[in-house]
């Protein structure tokens, strides 16, 4: 695999955020990154059909659309990975593979899975970005591993990611739990501070504060991190598996089409200037 991958690193970190940048541009595009699983019930929440035939005859198409259709967008875009890779097509490969790997890592962030998505229903807006950008982005490059080892061969991609989805709504509780803790013990100059960013003085959650916050989540967040991680790989080995192994090396159609660069052209400029259409925090 990484006679394809690791030549096409940086694509795959440029693109990584595409489906993002397409919530600007399609209302569709927003239902595919979450799952608002406790709107179904309780862990381990049962009375979701995972079969998405079976869950629209039970709840409609309207109302799983309304909720989030992760897990089921995670499927399709697999089985579009592997119909690329029977295919030999580079190009599609390379961008199901990245776009895929993003909706995968969003199925291991507690808070898509929660109806309380930004504790908005809690007082406690900005905890989104709090667990899923701010912890990362001070702990990570010092502090945690990401060496998972080898991928390996997923028999059932569709109750693997159920189950990771079922994972995150369980977390999803903890979550917002230790940030009410943590909250009591700091006061507002303590919890916040003014930090340079991007050139740019902004508010943000202090360094104390943050680093508090993971010691009360035990390493959630890097745990979830490498578990997503191994997911992404994992399913992309796995759709080479089943498209029946071709060789990496000799793939066709290796430049982007023209529809594909209009399309990051699009998705670039609608991010820069527009406004995200659906729900914000995810």
């Amino acid at each position: 695999m990484m006679v394809l991958y690791k030549p096409n690193v940086e694509f795959i970190m440029e693109h990584a955020v595409d489906p993002d940048k397409r919530r600007y541009v399609s209302t569709e595009e927003g239902q595919r990154h979450f799952i608002d699983i406790d709107y179904y019930g309780k862990f381990p929440y049962d009375s979701l059909p995972r079969k998405w035939e079976d869950a629209v005859a039970k709840y409609s198409e309207a109302t799983l659309r309304a909720n989030g259709i992760g897990p089921w967008w995670v499927q399709t875009m697999y089985r579009r990975l592997v119909n690329a890779f029977r295919e030999r097509d580079q190009s599609r490969i390379l961008k199901l593979s990245t776009e895929l790997g993003h909706y995968i890592a969003d199925a291991h962030v507690p808070l898509h899975t929660s109806t309380n998505h930004n504790g908005q229903l809690t007082g406690q807006l900005g905890v989104h970005a709090f667990w899923e950008s701010r912890v990362p982005e001070l702990l990570a490059e010092k502090e945690w591993s990401f060496f998972i080892g080898k991928a390996e061969y997923i028999k059932n991609p569709g109750a693997f990611i159920w189950k990771r989805v079922t994972e995150s709504g369980a977390a999803a509780d903890t979550v917002l739990a230790c940030e009410r803790e943590l909250n009591k013990r700091y006061s507002a100059d303590q919890k916040f501070a003014f930090e340079e960013r991007n050139g740019k003085i902004v508010r943000q959650y202090s360094s104390a504060y943050t680093k508090a916050y993971n010691e009360l989540l035990k390493g959630m967040v890097e745990r979830r991190m490498r578990e997503s991680i191994y997911a992404v790989a994992s399913f992309w080995y796995t759709a080479w598996v089943d498209a029946g192994q071709p060789d990496l090396a000799k793939l066709s159609n290796k430049s982007l089409s023209e529809e594909d660069m209009k399309e990051f052209e699009l998705l670039n400029q609608s991010w820069r200037t527009g406004e995200m259409k659906g729900r914000k925090e995810d």
